[in-house]
C-alpha cells in the first residue's frame, strides 16, 4: 500500500476569461513535491543513470523528431484544445500539456501557449477513461488488465519523488498517474520500439502512467515543470470532450446562445 502524507492543495488562479472550474472525475489535488512518499510503487520509475543512457543512445531518432521537428502537427483535436486553453486562459497562467490518448502523443506548452514540443507517449493497456476505484491503493500485481486505464481529465501536475528516489510529473496521485521516461526493464514490452512506431496502435502497454523517451523528458518536461506546478489535459476517447472538460461545454453552450441571438 501507498503511504500518503498529508495533501496540500494547489490553487490555480484562472486569468483574465472567468471561466467555470474545469471538473472532470479526478478531482483530487497533487501534493507538492516536498510532500510525496518515495516508496511509492509505480511499474517502471526505477530507471537508473545507466539505463537511462542506454535508452536515450538507443532511440536518438524519435528523440530527435520529437523536440526538434516543430514542423510536425499535432492531432487535430489536440489543436481544438489547445486553442480553447490559450483563448480561454483555463491554463492560469501555468506550463500546460495535452495528451491525445487515441493519436498517442504529448504536446507540451509554456505558459503563454508556446509549443516546446511534441512526442509519441506509452499509455495505459486498457481502453477507456476513468480510474478504478482505489486503483492506486493496489500492488501493481493485483490491477486487473481491464483496470490499466489511462484517466482523461484536467490534472494539477507537480513534479515529486517516486520509488527508487526517482523524480516524475505527477498527474493524478489518487490514481498513482504519472508521466515518466520510459524504461525498458522488461525487454518482452519493446517499450522503445512502440515508442518509434510510426502507428499509436501498438502504444497501449503501461498500468496507467504515461511514458515518453528519456531525451524528450529531460529537455523538455523537466526543466519546464522542475520549479511550478503545470495542468495536464488528458484527452477523451471513449467520452465526448465536453463531458469531460465542463468548462469547455459552458464555453460551447454560451457560444450557441451568442449565435442564436444573432
Amino acid at each position: 500500500m501507498h503511504i500518503r502524507l498529508k495533501a496540500a492543495w494547489l490553487a490555480l488562479a484562472l486569468g483574465a476569461f472567468a471561466l467555470p472550474t474545469v471538473v472532470s472525475a479526478q478531482e483530487e489535488p497533487t501534493p507538492l513535491a516536498a510532500e510525496l512518499p518515495v516508496d511509492i510503487h509505480l511499474e517502471d520509475v526505477t530507471l537508473t543513470d545507466a539505463e537511462a543512457t542506454a535508452d536515450a543512445e538507443e532511440a536518438p531518432s524519435v528523440d530527435a523528431d520529437a523536440i526538434a521537428d516543430m514542423e510536425e502537427t499535432p492531432s487535430e483535436i489536440a489543436v481544438q484544445m489547445a486553442n480553447w486553453v490559450i483563448a480561454s486562459g483555463d491554463n492560469g497562467g501555468l506550463p500546460f500539456m495535452i495528451i491525445d490518448k487515441v493519436a498517442a502523443e504529448v504536446v507540451v506548452f509554456d505558459a503563454q501557449g508556446e509549443r516546446l514540443g511534441m512526442a509519441p507517449a506509452l499509455l495505459g493497456v486498457a481502453f477507456g477513461d476513468d480510474s478504478s476505484p482505489g486503483v492506486g491503493d493496489r500492488e501493481l500485481s493485483d490491477i486487473a488488465p481491464e483496470d490499466r486505464t489511462t484517466p482523461a481529465g484536467r490534472f494539477v501536475a507537480k513534479s515529486g519523488i517516486a520509488s527508487g528516489n526517482r523524480k516524475v510529473l505527477w498527474v493524478d496521485y489518487a490514481t498513482a498517474i504519472s508521466l515518466h521516461p520510459v524504461v525498458t526493464g522488461n525487454k518482452k514490452e519493446r517499450r522503445l520500439q512502440r515508442l518509434k512506431s510510426p502507428s499509436p496502435e501498438d502504444n497501449r502497454i503501461t498500468y496507467g502512467c504515461i511514458n515518453v523517451s528519456v531525451a524528450f523528458y529531460t529537455k523538455i518536461v523537466r526543466p519546464l515543470f522542475s520549479e511550478t506546478a503545470g495542468v495536464v489535459y488528458i484527452l477523451p476517447e471513449t467520452k465526448p470532450l465536453n463531458e469531460v472538460f465542463l468548462a469547455y461545454r459552458a464555453q460551447e453552450q454560451s457560444g450557441s446562445s451568442r449565435d442564436a441571438s444573432h
